[in-house]
């Protein structure tokens, strides 16, 4: 299991003099805008951080945004937008935060990086904490600033990123990474997990929840929690293992063993794992697990069935075992999830 958030290393010099800035009063944050910026993303920080006051009603951040050269930045929502401060903010800045690009932007998906970005990320005062939200790690991956680190992206960019970067433990399944001096989140609302962790870390679970509370969001959504990643069933081919998938996924109710599996397909349970994970990655019982999973996601986000129900219709017998695979494949119950993803019924 993924913990809450990666434990900080041992407090050598460098986190010291991090803990010494990030304590200091009020805290500076530069959140830099390159081309290409997602304007939603952009505004998390600001939003988030310019709530967190302390006893006395004075804010604990002075948060800032600026671009490389302080002109007119190109968003991808058709619009331009204009900062007040240039680079020379990231120089006095305590905390950087790098926002999310556009994900199609070519030096990022590339691995590349604006050599004026990099020349920023490369000499930056050991001390400065750097964030980035979604994208935006690859370009702190691609200035070396993950080297060694556990990291996370959007997970539909996870598999790119860990083919550019090697050097980097990516963590394509939470919703974000505290590494020490780098912190890492996923795609856009994640981004506000990563800031009131930020928040809560500096000064403390009682501002960080006023500040989600002013923001009218959830206080607390733990790193280790998963990104809800979608996976859609493949059509069963007509070849090997395929019509017995498609067998299966007519009856995921029903109690389903490898046995079983194998004697739909006129194999034995050898052959038939062989071929199996051949075709499609993992085993033939890891994978009914994900069918059943997600025929389960499927009833609590379109139904009001108890869960009870829903374990059964899913084939997983038990409220308790369709908690503990949930659990253990997204890090949430059952009801969380539906909380989180059921549309409330319209009053009438």
């Amino acid at each position: 299991m993924i913990p809450v958030f990666i434990p900080r290393p041992c407090f050598n010099s460098v986190l010291k003099d991090v803990v010494r800035k990030i304590r200091a009063m009020p805290h500076r944050v530069a959140v830099l805008a390159l081309d290409g910026v997602i304007p939603f993303d952009l505004g998390i920080p600001a939003r988030v951080l310019s709530e967190a006051h302390d006893a006395a009603g004075r804010p604990l951040y002075d948060i800032v945004t600026c671009s490389l050269d302080g002109t007119q930045v190109h968003t991808n929502a058709g619009f331009t937008i204009q900062v007040r401060h240039d680079r020379d903010a990231l120089a006095q800045a305590d905390t950087i935060v790098v926002a999310t690009q556009e994900p199609s932007t070519a030096m990022l998906t590339a691995g590349e990086l604006d050599p004026r970005v990099a020349e920023l990320l490369q000499t930056l005062d050991p001390a400065t904490r750097v964030v980035s939200t979604c994208t935006s790690a690859f370009n702190l991956a691609a200035a070396g600033l993950l080297d060694g680190l556990a990291a996370t992206t959007h997970w539909a960019l996870s598999d790119r990123f860990a083919a550019l970067f090697p050097a980097v433990e990516v963590r394509p399944d939470v919703l974000f990474v505290d590494a020490g001096r780098v912190l890492t989140s996923a795609g856009a609302a994640a981004g506000i997990d990563l800031f009131l962790h930020i928040v809560r870390t500096d000064h403390g679970a009682s501002i960080a929840n006023d500040a989600a509370r002013r923001c009218v969001v959830a206080p607390w959504r733990d790193g280790g929690q998963a990104q809800f990643i979608a996976h859609p069933t493949l059509p069963a081919s007509s070849a090997g293992t395929g019509p017995t998938r498609a067998w299966a996924l007519a009856r995921l109710d029903q109690p389903l063993s490898l046995a079983d599996l194998a004697g739909h397909a006129t194999m034995t349970k050898r052959t038939f794992s062989r071929h199996f994970v051949a075709e499609m990655g993992v085993t033939p019982l890891q994978w009914l697990i994900a069918r059943r999973i997600d025929r389960a996601r499927t009833l609590l986000e379109s139904t009001d069935l108890p869960v009870e129900r829903i374990a059964t219709e899913a084939g997983f017998g038990s409220a308790t075992l369709l908690r503990q695979h949930m659990h253990a494949a997204l890090r949430v119950t059952p009801q969380h999830y539906r909380r989180t993803f059921q549309a409330p019924v319209p009053k009438t």
